[in-house]
């Protein structure tokens, strides 16, 4: 059975068939960077890394884009909050330096490019026009809007029409619409500052910000919300995604409008899959910064360890909600110790047991085909990451019977001679290709010798040029670059991102 996905769009189980045979293309509603990332944001992120990596292990060649959000009123609402914050560019690379690092402290694959709005103006104002050309967009006061009754299928993906739809605007922003659920492409310069009193943390004094702003065929402005994701993902990776994953959060309106908008400018289909993940709850609402009850990424790394995390994000599929509890944490870290215990024993006695020994234990080796079975079969089946956890833990309980049954025979001859060697060699390859390079979990680390290593480190020198471009260091970031090409390393920017081959 191949893998099969629950499908948002037509709210059915669906065999994944991408446009192409060998290649998936993969685009991740990243993050708005107004604020430190916390554990709902870093649920997405952990299950596009699972999608990712199971597709690699499938044999796709995954072009992953995940954007950042570095131009909105939540962004604008914190200049002047702390020395240096003096424009929405600089708090926005703040929080896009926090976002790098907690990303490469959970663990996750890094994708192709990191499309940020601020880059891609351009590409948006293109787009605007298309759709101002094509009959589905129209100017007002300076100000561009989506005529959401010109596309017969709005309201597909969340099941909604829009003359059900209302509008919860001021008067004076609903006069400039033809429709009530008609949407901005491009606002005015000064539209949106409400926004931002309504994001804004601290007092201030004298005129309100709004951003940062560009010239325009309709004058000074600032892109619109949905606009963004549909000029990015396409400017990277073309008319149609194979899949489109963000929190169910972002249904109605984003990524209903990414829809309509993408697809009366292309004339093609958007997307082919939309996964939606549930949602990270507390004990009674969803973990969100505005509310106040969320726990950042980088203070539970700092409490529990990214296997622990990654671990706790194992226990519930990705469309389900989950909760964030101490309880749920426990079982977390109870279930990380099982596997690393099983996984550590497995390699201890391969390694006290000659790789000639003739010993089999034929329940160890089924078990070991029964846990990929197992595995694959849920993953396989709308990535249902428990029940292949659990195959890990099935897996986990045959290396310990296999071992201590070994240690408990009176008739033993010597301290491992009656280990078998090649059943639990594919239980200790079964854990880290499963465990470590599906689940991201830190088994094997030094199977892949100093070639992995210096991948690794290349990667994470990746990560911290990415880190001073967001900051605005291109001189250090040029500098970092140059150190790797010295040491034989060619970086390689192109429009999915920089590479890394070894000359």
């Amino acid at each position: 059975m191949g893998l099969s996905v629950t499908n948002t769009l037509t709210g059915e189980r669906e065999a994944f068939e991408p446009a192409s045979d060998d290649e998936v293309l993969l685009y991740v509603c990243g993050l708005t960077v107004s604020d430190d990332a916390h554990l709902g944001h870093a649920r997405l992120w952990f299950h596009a890394d699972v999608v990712h990596r199971w597709l690699d292990h499938l044999g796709y060649d995954v072009r992953h884009v995940e954007n950042v959000t570095d131009v909105n009123e939540k962004i604008a609402a914190r200049v002047g909050e702390r020395d240096g914050w003096d424009t929405e560019a600089d708090v926005a690379r703040h929080f896009t330096r926090e976002v790098i690092e907690d990303m490469r402290g959970l663990n996750l694959k890094r994708a192709a490019v990191y499309p940020r709005v601020s880059e891609h103006v351009p590409e948006i104002v293109a787009l605007v026009e298309r759709l101002i050309e094509s009959g589905h967009a129209y100017e007002t006061n300076g100000s561009v809007y989506f005529d959401v009754t010109s596309f017969g299928d709005y309201g597909h993906l969340s099941n909604q029409r829009p003359e059900e739809l209302e509008a919860d605007e001021d008067e004076a922003l609903l006069a400039e619409k033809r429709h009530p659920a008609d949407f901005a492409l491009w606002k005015a310069d000064g539209v949106g500052a409400d926004a931002v009193r309504e994001h804004r943390k601290h007092d201030h004094e004298g005129d309100l910000p709004t951003g940062q702003t560009w010239d325009s065929p309709w004058g000074e402005g600032r892109p619109g919300w949905h606009i963004e994701c549909s000029a990015m993902s396409t400017t990277h990776l073309g008319d149609t995604l194979d899949i489109h994953m963000g929190g169910r959060d972002l249904v109605f309106p984003h990524h209903e409008n990414e829809i309509a908008q993408s697809e009366a400018a292309t004339g093609h289909t958007f997307a082919r899959y939309w996964l939606h993940n549930g949602l990270l709850e507390t004990t009674e609402d969803k973990m969100s910064s505005s509310l106040g009850n969320f726990f950042t990424v980088e203070d539970a790394l700092d409490e529990f360890g990214v296997n622990v995390v990654r671990t706790f994000y194992l226990g519930a599929q990705y469309r389900g909600d989950q909760t964030f509890s101490e309880d749920a944490m426990a079982e977390a870290e109870e279930r990380w110790e099982r596997l690393e215990r099983a996984y550590e024993t497995a390699v201890d006695a391969c390694d006290s047991v000659d790789a000639r020994a003739k010993a089999t234990d034929d329940a160890l080796r089924a078990a070991v085909d029964e846990a990929r079975e197992e595995f694959t079969t849920a993953m396989n089946d709308d990535l249902n990451v428990r029940e292949a956890f659990g195959g890990l833990l099935d897996l986990g309980s045959a290396v310990h019977r296999h071992v201590d049954g070994v240690d408990s025979a009176d008739d033993r001859a010597d301290a491992g001679g009656a280990y078998d060697y090649r059943g639990l060699r594919r239980a200790v390859e079964t854990f880290e290709e499963l465990g470590g390079d599906v689940f991201g979990l830190e088994l094997g680390r030094e199977a892949g010798g100093d070639v992995e290593l210096v991948g690794d480190l290349a990667e994470l020198v990746l990560d911290v040029r990415e880190a001073e471009r967001a900051a605005g260091n291109y001189e250090r970031a040029d500098r970092l670059r140059d150190d790797l090409e010295a040491l034989g390393l060619a970086v390689e920017d192109g429009d999915d991102g920089p590479e890394v081959r070894f000359d």
